[in-house]
């Protein structure tokens, strides 16, 4: 993995990066961002990098158990990633275990991750952690996206992680805990983002950790709402991030309509459900006050 970044990496500064090296300068990137998240570039079509891998001394079966190819009957083993730019993916310790690609252009799909390997598992690694955990910064924001991550820590905020393209796992949370007690979620402002959110909020609860949800909008992603608003307006959106509870509360409220009497019971009926959540008293005691102000 270490060496196909190396690849990947010298292929974007070469002639044939170009495709790449313009997409890149478009999302308003540094050099210096460029070179820190070890950016690259995978080439015109699938084999250059086998052979790359071959001629250092790497058998197939090894360049296959990494991911990084897959054998066809046509062209024999060639990789998956072409006419990508490619983010690597570290571990704490900073180590390439894994790569994102996203295609440049108008191919299918639009972002393709390495499979799980033994050293590539999704579901227990977050995308920048090994930024983020000595950001000392109190908190840890999670988003959707490498590119969101990308902008933030570009912006100062190197506090910022994504998921693998999966959902939020609770192997993610549990590795969140030791560096944080408190998990800031920016998740893109639509519907999808917004079910990913609350779902994550359960996962950080059951992990024992305190969430809050940054409010993006009218942007939806933090990379567009820091191309537009910029560092001192996003700092302030951490400062008002909403308590997880009450966000939870705000989404159920969509369903049901207060001016009606029924519906009305029906919400309420199912704030005392949420309430119930709590296990510990004074908690519940400080939240049903909380709640009862609000409603």
């Amino acid at each position: 993995n270490k060496e196909a970044e190396k690849f990947f990496y010298y292929q974007l500064r070469s002639p044939h990066g170009e495709a790449g090296s313009r997409y890149l300068q478009r999302r308003e990137l540094t050099g210096e961002t460029i070179h820190r998240f070890g950016l690259g570039y995978a080439g015109k079509n699938g084999a250059e990098l086998v052979k790359y891998l071959r001629s250092n001394g790497f058998e197939d079966e090894l360049i296959k158990e990494a991911g990084l190819a897959n054998y066809s009957e046509r062209h024999g083993l060639v990789s998956q990633f072409w006419n990508r730019v490619m983010y690597p993916i570290q571990d704490v310790n900073h180590r390439v275990i894994g790569f994102g690609g996203r295609v440049m252009g108008e191919g299918e799909p639009k972002y393709l991750n390495s499979p799980e390997t033994p050293v590539f598992d999704k579901r227990r690694n977050l995308y920048g952690l090994n930024f983020a955990r000595t950001a000392r910064s109190g908190n840890i924001i999670i988003c959707e996206g490498y590119m969101d991550v990308i902008s933030m820590h570009q912006a100062g905020f190197t506090q910022a992680v994504a998921s693998l393209g999966t959902a939020f796992t609770p192997e993610q949370a549990n590795l969140l805990r030791r560096y944080t007690d408190l998990v800031l979620l920016a998740y893109d402002s639509d519907g999808a983002g917004v079910k990913a959110a609350l779902r994550g909020i359960g996962i950080l609860r059951d992990a024992g950790l305190t969430a809050k949800v940054i409010n993006m909008r009218p942007y939806k992603d933090p990379d567009e709402f820091m191309k537009a608003l910029g560092k001192e307006a996003f700092q302030e959106r951490l400062a008002q991030a909403e308590n997880s509870f009450f966000f939870e509360l705000r989404m159920l409220e969509r369903d049901y309509n207060l001016k009606d009497p029924e519906s009305k019971t029906k919400f309420y009926r199912e704030i005392a459900r949420k309430l119930c959540g709590f296990t510990e008293e004074v908690e519940r005691e400080n939240y049903i006050e909380a709640v009862a102000e609000k409603y």
